[in-house]
């Protein structure tokens, strides 16, 4: 085997894609288990390499360019200097605003080039999505301007100021950062992501932009902002983390990691591998050890001025982050966890002492910022189709805005000819590396991959509702079409929703029926249910209703033999395939 050269299973690819769709997921999703993606061992070469660049290319341009810091050779000196986490933060930016970060390379299926974000964001013609094209004026429109490039190349010009710029002020050796890099990068996040919501995310504004207006404050109240920013992050996702989805993307995550266990301990994480691949008690005790993790450890770190458990509590805390790293997530955020781990010993080892107390802070603003980072999680977990799963830190819940594209034959080609792109559709990447029954089966994994989530068996079961015959379409997962289309992708189900489909046949003229896409939104905390709607790029909404997670969690991926699941129809086109009278809004309907 080649360095190059996936982990298949043991079957005839091109018997493989003769068989039905529902079958031929069932033996990936079996695959998945024992073997996750079965990732080309040469893959991650590549984020080793990008991990050591995040981390040492920031210290070594600190150190050449910041008056009071000395040499690389020299940092156990100056670490704990402020700037220094300033600058990190501001490189971190940098980072992910251009594309290196989450979401980028070969376990994101993208090959050539690994990386979308700068290389869509500085080309006039890709497709842009604005938050609210209707609502802010000067947004509208879905094509990027000579604007949006200039808007882009500042924000990228101001991050480098900021990340070269000398301190001011009397705070340590080296001062902090002038007031006006973080306004400056504030201004310009905001501007870009008013034209183009994925910039915005890919820069994790969700975090890091909340820390840079931190950087406006005095010292004393920076850190203890920080610090409960820090909480935040931590507590918000484990809250999120409190529902039936988590454990499913725990034994999936696992199965795909390429250091934790061998298959014999993969297979455990589901109830009787391969016929039940339910989340076994294996799987929902570890899932819930590592939300227990994030409420307690942080709730003591936060409180604690005694640098022995302080020093306890981030051994335990690294010691979790470098294991959900070595599981290598889907959405790859590896710098996040490093930045994580970087961030919680330099605010919370070094500032132990009660006079960064989260209770002494001198103004009112790091109290304001924690206010306005818990009423995102509510609003997400209330709301979550009215703000990004990032916002509502529901990082690792299961619990996502997805969308299933569902594409008559030919259609990924005619993407590939005519939308203006900086990187071939993903399909297309593949066919440099691998021959069309190998990429078409790397391709249709990721189904697999959906499928194996909770929600992802709303996505196969409602497939017969969107298109008369399940066969006759090319099923193919959201995420990556956003990632070929626009440049980056992360999780966030907004990016590949209706917008997006509407861009494309804009773009293509499509006819009704060439692009259908089964769009499900996260559940809510306060009932049981998913909304779904299944949408036509050219004709609009076929149908509308609820899904039951309760149903969900009891099938198996591959549905069984049913090949559908129990809905709630809401609302529904005459022509739609599942049409039939509905007896009241809220009926359910159990047939395909």
């Amino acid at each position: 085997m080649g360095i190059l050269s996936p982990t298949l299973p043991d079957i005839d690819l091109s018997e493989w894609r003769k068989l039905p769709q529902l079958e031929r997921l069932r033996i990936q999703v079996q695959h998945w288990g024992a073997n996750g993606f079965g990732t080309p061992p040469g893959a991650y070469l590549f984020y080793f390499v990008k991990m050591a660049a995040y981390v040492l290319l920031p210290l070594w341009i600190i150190s050449i360019s910041t008056p009071g810091i000395g040499e690389l050779s020299d940092i156990g000196s100056w670490w704990t200097e402020p700037i220094v986490f300033q600058k990190v933060v501001i490189f971190t930016i940098l980072f992910e605003v251009c594309g290196f970060g989450c979401g980028s390379g070969p376990l994101t299926m993208r090959f050539f080039p690994p990386v979308g974000g700068f290389t869509y964001w500085l080309r006039p013609g890709t497709i842009r999505l604005a938050p609210w094209p209707g609502k802010v004026p000067l947004t509208g429109g879905e094509t990027r301007t000579i604007v949006d490039v200039v808007l882009y190349a500042a924000l990228l010009g101001i991050l480098v100021w900021g990340l070269v710029s000398d301190g001011v002020g009397d705070v340590g050796d080296a001062g902090m950062i002038a007031p006006a890099v973080p306004i400056a990068i504030v201004v310009a996040l905001a501007l870009v992501g008013l034209r183009d919501k994925a910039i915005f995310l890919s820069a994790r504004s969700d975090q890091y932009l909340v820390m840079a207006i931190a950087f406006l404050f005095p010292c004393i109240d920076m850190i203890i902002a920080l610090k409960l920013i820090m909480v935040a992050v931590w507590w918000g996702a484990a809250s999120s983390k409190l529902n039936h989805h988590f454990p499913f993307v725990v034994s999936v995550m696992i199965s795909n990691s390429p250091f934790v266990g061998g298959p014999w301990v993969k297979k455990k994480l589901y109830r009787n591998y391969p016929e039940d691949m339910r989340p076994s008690l294996f799987a929902k005790i570890a899932a819930h050890q590592g939300t227990v993790i994030e409420f307690v450890m942080p709730a003591i770190l936060i409180f604690s001025t005694n640098s022995i458990l302080t020093t306890v509590i981030l051994i335990g805390l690294t010691i979790f982050h470098l294991f959900i790293l070595s599981t290598f997530p889907a959405g790859v955020p590896l710098e996040w966890n490093l930045f994580v781990i970087g961030a919680a010993w330099f605010l919370f080892f070094n500032y132990t002492d009660s006079t960064y107390s989260i209770w002494n802070a001198t103004t009112p603003w790091p109290y304001l910022i924690a206010v306005a980072l818990i009423a995102g999680i509510v609003i997400g977990d209330i709301k979550p189709q009215a703000i990004s799963f990032l916002t509502g830190m529901r990082y690792y819940a299961g619990n996502w805005a997805t969308n299933t594209w569902l594409m008559r034959p030919g259609l990924e080609e005619r993407m590939e000819a005519e939308i203006t792109k900086s990187a071939p559709m993903t399909k297309h990447q593949l066919l440099k590396l691998y021959d069309e029954d190998t990429s078409e089966f790397m391709m249709q994994k990721f189904s697999a991959w959906r499928s194996m989530h909770s929600h992802g068996r709303a996505h196969m079961g409602l497939i017969p509702r969107a298109v008369p015959d399940r066969e006759d379409y090319v099923v193919r997962e959201g995420e990556f079409m956003a990632g070929s289309l626009i440049g980056w992708n992360f999780g966030e189900g907004h990016l590949h929703n209706e917008q997006l489909a509407t861009a494309v046949h804009r773009r293509l003229n499509l006819q009704d029926g060439d692009l259908r896409l089964v769009m499900i939104e996260a559940q809510p905390v306060h009932n049981g249910d998913q909304k779904y709607v299944i949408f036509d790029a050219a004709s609009g909404v076929v149908e509308e209703g609820t899904v039951t997670v309760s149903d969900l969690i009891e099938r198996q991926p591959w549905l069984d033999t049913t090949g559908t699941v129990p809905v709630h129809v809401t609302s529904q086109r005459a022509d739609a395939p599942a049409s039939r009278t509905v007896a009241s809004p809220s009926a359910r309907d159990p047939r395909p």
